[in-house]
């Protein structure tokens, strides 16, 4: 009877432990089930912030754009309704959604690791980068000459030159009272002879005009040789950088160390502002990016820079000037849709739609249309 009792009570447990079960599947589904009827019941609201070519505003209602073409295909697909929520600034929308006044923000919203700790991205919709557009200009005799006279050519010429003074100075001093018939005791001209003979032992010309006599005299030159191999190499090496953009023979910037200390202009707290300045480019900032296309237009700038994407855009529309778009890309980084922190009803079923997107080169498609892509 023992037996039979111990067993009955480890069926009747098992029974029990599988009822648990049962019921509370049932229940998560049937949770799932009422959270899926919630969001095609509920009225989403969505926030739309960014430019164009991704968002698309006219008389304050949303037209279209990459970001919004694809969101309302997935929307479509969800049969999800919503209404749009229109920000004059990414930062305004994004703080909105921290505060769960939003479901979504909508537009070309950079994924970052700062924004990571406030919010959640969806995967990439776009893989954007900060690029370099210039002027196609004439090439002209100016165009040519114009490096030489660079504030860092300059300097260099002028350290360059303040280095042999010291040299000419110091054989002149070692000289002028052994060899006064090759240096003389006047210091304007012994200085000057000393300068040649530095010049000619630097070129290794060796005319033999001048040459030093005296024990400190030859240690200067000798000293001055092995140095002025290091300097006329650095120097020469610089000159040739310098006048690489005119050796080409065009205007175009085709990378950001050409940039140096030109100017560029850049739409007013973007990310190029930051990469601009550190690479010791002069940044003019503007509100917009037509500001920015309009001093290059005026030649106020040497560039605009600013994310791949809008450039594009935009010089697909321009019609009245050569402008091109150097191949480099920085600061590469993704694209995608924000939700809240702690909210993760729709971010599962969006990056699904994403994926499905891409396979059938949907987003493609939308790309593709807006960009006119052709790299």
């Amino acid at each position: 009877m023992i037996m039979i009792s111990s067993r009955f009570l480890i069926d009747k447990n098992k029974i029990f432990l599988f009822l648990i079960f049962v019921l509370t599947t049932f229940n998560f589904v049937h949770a799932q089930e009422n959270k899926v009827d919630t969001l095609k019941t509920k009225i989403l609201k969505i926030g739309v912030a960014g430019n164009e070519p991704f968002v698309f505003t006219t008389d304050g209602d949303v037209s279209g754009g990459i970001a919004i073409e694809i969101w309302e295909d997935i929307a479509l697909e969800e049969n999800w309704d919503y209404e749009y929520h229109i920000f004059d600034s990414t930062d305004k929308a994004l703080r909105k959604l921290g505060r769960n006044d939003l479901d979504i923000v909508v537009g070309p919203l950079s994924i970052t690791s700062n924004r990571l700790e406030r919010m959640q991205f969806s995967q990439p919709f776009y893989n954007s980068s900060l690029a370099i557009v210039s002027r196609e200009d004439d090439f002209s005799l100016w165009n040519a000459i114009k490096p030489l006279f660079s504030i860092k050519l300059i300097l260099a010429v002028a350290v360059f030159l303040f280095i042999l003074a010291i040299v000419g100075t110091l054989l002149w001093l070692a000289e002028r009272n052994k060899s006064p018939d090759q240096f003389p005791h006047d210091p304007i001209n012994g200085i000057a002879t000393g300068m040649w003979l530095a010049i000619v032992t630097m070129s290794t010309t060796g005319y033999g005009d001048k040459a030093p006599i005296t024990v400190s005299g030859r240690i200067i030159a000798g000293a001055w040789m092995v140095i002025s191999i290091i300097s006329a190499t650095s120097m020469v090496a610089g000159i040739a950088s310098t006048l690489t953009l005119s050796s080409l023979g065009t205007t175009t910037i085709t990378n950001i160390e050409q940039l140096s200390d030109r100017k560029a202009a850049t739409v007013q707290g973007s990310p190029s502002e930051n990469f601009l300045r550190e690479n010791k480019v002069k940044v003019s900032n503007v509100a917009s990016l037509d500001d920015a296309f309009d001093q290059l237009k005026s030649n106020d700038v040497d560039a605009v820079v600013y994310d791949r994407p809008q450039l594009l855009y935009h010089l697909k529309n321009e019609t009245e000037n050569q402008l091109h778009l150097a191949k480099a890309e920085y600061y590469k980084q993704g694209y995608g849709f924000a939700f809240p922190k702690n909210d993760n009803r729709f971010i599962y079923r969006v990056n699904r739609a994403l994926l499905e997107h891409a396979e059938k080169q949907e987003t493609v498609r939308i790309i593709d249309y807006y960009l006119d892509k052709d790299e």
